[in-house]
């Protein structure tokens, strides 16, 4: 059984609920079409490939390859412990979640750019006062000399933030839409409006 689809991140919003106010990320969830069953037997292991979204212009590999759910953009595997019951072509939508359930949500961060310590891991920068006019924002110290005469490796320095691999875990479905597509969690998801998601069930 499939345990997972591609989305795409709409934005923010809030619902007003009887036990007060949530504030819920909207994601278009699916539709989803099966492009290619792996099994351990040909591939080494046992997964689906999903694909979402449309196309423009396929080249001749991608019509081949696409040829049994149409033109689809974005394709992702998902791994699966049973392939029998599924079949390219079948499609998968968001009716597999239900209100209650917890998932994971990955995607790409935003693009911070080069960063410093205070923005990029929430130093508390050096003194105001006492004639420190240059220390603000500055890291302080990072590491002794002669001994041990480097730099530790994961030492805390400034550098590219944001635009990576990142993983929320175990968001709550708040609602599902099946008849928009939409999925509904509490909290927020990575990526700016429109970043493509792996919506994933929670082990």
């Amino acid at each position: 059984m499939i345990q997972g689809m591609i989305g795409r991140k709409i934005g923010m919003t809030q619902l007003f609920r009887d036990d007060g106010e949530v504030v819920v990320t909207a994601i278009e969830a699916g539709p989803c079409f099966v492009i290619q069953v792996k099994t351990e037997a040909n591939d080494g292991y046992n997964a689906v490939q999903l694909g979402f979204g449309e196309t423009k212009r396929p080249n001749s590999p991608q019509r081949g390859h696409l040829k049994s759910a149409g033109q689809l953009r974005h394709l992702r595997e998902f791994r699966v412990e049973d392939v029998k019951s599924v079949q390219a072509g079948q499609k998968v939508d968001v009716d597999m979640f239900k209100s209650g359930d917890s998932v994971n949500v990955t995607g790409t961060s935003k693009g911070k750019g080069f960063a410093g310590v205070v923005k990029r891991h929430h130093f508390a920068g050096g003194p105001k006062t006492h004639g420190q006019s240059d220390r603000h924002r500055a890291p302080g110290s990072i590491g002794a000399t002669t001994s041990p005469g480097r730099v530790f490796k994961g030492m805390r320095m400034a550098g590219h933030m944001g635009n990576r691999r990142v993983t929320v875990r175990n968001l709550k479905v708040i609602d599902v839409d099946l008849a928009h597509h939409l999925l509904l969690v509490k909290g927020a998801v990575p990526g700016s409006k429109g970043e493509l998601l792996l919506i994933k069930k929670a082990e």
